[in-house]
């Protein structure tokens, strides 16, 4: 039977998919809402950029440190309690946001970062692997390529969020007539009442979205959510981690995933900082990071119909030489052109977690929730890559052009991380459509 033949998803699954694919958005929110955190720290705290960049580090970290205990969760227990105790955790790591702001600690603030991925990490070690269990396994990939299709939709709203609410009210954020920043040439205890106002205006949304996602948590748990007796059944850690690691297609696709991950970041976090080297002040670059957004989904859409007749290696690889392209353009083109391939490498991004994802566990039955969680764990390149980067920003100090690398500033240098990652990307695509792998 062909794939067109059978549906994506089973009128029978279809209520309980809307309802997991509505929490892709919801993580896709918390990701992008915190981007440009980054930047906001950096100035009201009065960073340097590895500093700032420990924003990252926090959140994706989370993701490193729970994922693995979150599928040992879900082995005892079922998909249903991940999904709760994730956003339980979720909640509590955003309410903490409150307090944080109060004592004026930027390690407070890392430390409810940290506690709300540990939650992030349980919704996407439990939610990936449910949606690729509802329904046939020959579509599971464009199934989940669907699913992720929302988290976009969420990232969006965490940007518009950002920006209006944001970094819009930022009192150091505020310029000059001759382009200095105001903050920079206050007094300490003017300062410090800044430093106060600002942290409350980053605090609020934060609060917003823990309220918001205990209303999740009550619905699904009054919902009736379906097994897949397959994937939900009780299995031996470490045989089922055994089996995972030697199968090539797996282990590579952790390694990908980790590099893609960390690609996605470092564009995403430094295209504000790539914008103001170029004159472009924090708030009106989040257009920029709206546009990359629309850009993202509108690939993912383009890549989920493109999977019924591309082999998805083949496609993975396709995509990754888009981005490279853009990615080369984005160092060596200074200026609007570089800013314009910086978004550009969005609509190439766009399908690679979902199929690597995808790849990486079809076939794996049973071992699939420990599989998700390895390939959760991967996320872990989200929190090394750009504080690499942050190193790459700091050579020649605290700006974006103090210096020149290959004749172009460190700014536009420090996009070569993301390239590598595109290449190692590529290899994974080659392997997988050339079926170049072991069991």
């Amino acid at each position: 039977m062909s794939n067109e033949k059978i549906p994506v998803v089973a009128k029978s699954a279809l209520i309980p998919f809307i309802l997991i694919t509505s929490l892709f958005a919801l993580w896709g929110f918390a990701n992008d809402i915190t981007n440009p955190m980054v930047s906001a720290f950096k100035k009201v705290l009065e960073l340097d950029n590895f500093q700032a960049s420990l924003v990252q580090m926090a959140f994706y970290g989370g993701y490193f440190t729970m994922a693995l205990p979150a599928a040992i969760f879900v082995n005892k227990y079922s998909y249903k309690k991940g999904i709760l105790l994730g956003l339980a955790l979720y909640a509590i790591g955003a309410l903490l946001f409150y307090p944080a702001a109060a004592f004026e600690a930027f390690g407070f603030f890392l430390a409810a970062l940290y506690i709300l991925t540990f939650g992030l990490a349980f919704l996407e070690t439990t939610a990936n692997p449910y949606i690729l269990s509802m329904g046939a396994e020959s579509t599971a990939t464009q199934r989940l390529n669907l699913a992720q299709a929302f988290n976009p939709i969420g990232a969006l709203g965490g940007l518009i969020i950002a920006q209006k609410f944001i970094l819009g009210s930022l009192q150091s954020d505020d310029l000059n007539a001759d382009g200095t920043p105001v903050y920079d040439t206050l007094s300490e205890s003017a300062k410090a009442l800044i430093r106060t106002s600002d942290l409350q205006v980053i605090r609020n949304p934060y609060v917003i979205l823990g309220l918001a996602v205990i209303v999740f948590f009550v619905v699904i748990a009054i919902m009736k959510m379906p097994q897949n007796k397959d994937q939900e059944t009780k299995v031996n850690i470490g045989n089922s981690i055994s089996r995972l690691f030697k199968t090539g297609k797996f282990v590579w696709g952790v390694i990908a995933q980790a590099f893609y991950v960390g690609a996605q970041i470092m564009c995403w976090t430094y295209l504000y900082q790539y914008a103001e080297s170029i004159g472009i002040d924090n708030q009106p670059a989040v257009t920029y990071g709206i546009s990359a957004l629309v850009i993202f989904l509108l690939g993912r859409w383009v890549g989920t119909a493109l999977l019924k007749y591309i082999n998805s290696g083949k496609l993975l690889f396709y995509f990754s030489i888009g981005a490279l392209i853009c990615t080369a353009i984005t160092i060596f083109v200074p200026g609007m052109i570089g800013l314009y391939a910086l978004i550009g490498i969005s609509f190439f991004m766009s399908i690679m977690f979902p199929t690597i994802y995808g790849i990486a566990l079809e076939g794996q039955g049973e071992d699939a929730k420990f599989g998700a969680a390895f390939l959760v764990m991967a996320i872990v390149g989200g929190a090394l890559m750009p504080t690499f980067q942050g190193l790459i920003l700091d050579l020649g100090g605290k700006g974006y052009t103090d210096i020149t690398i290959l004749g172009v500033p460190e700014v536009n240098f420090s996009f070569i991380l993301p390239a590598l990652c595109f290449v190692i990307i590529a290899y994974y695509g080659v392997r997988v459509f050339k079926n170049n792998f072991s069991k």
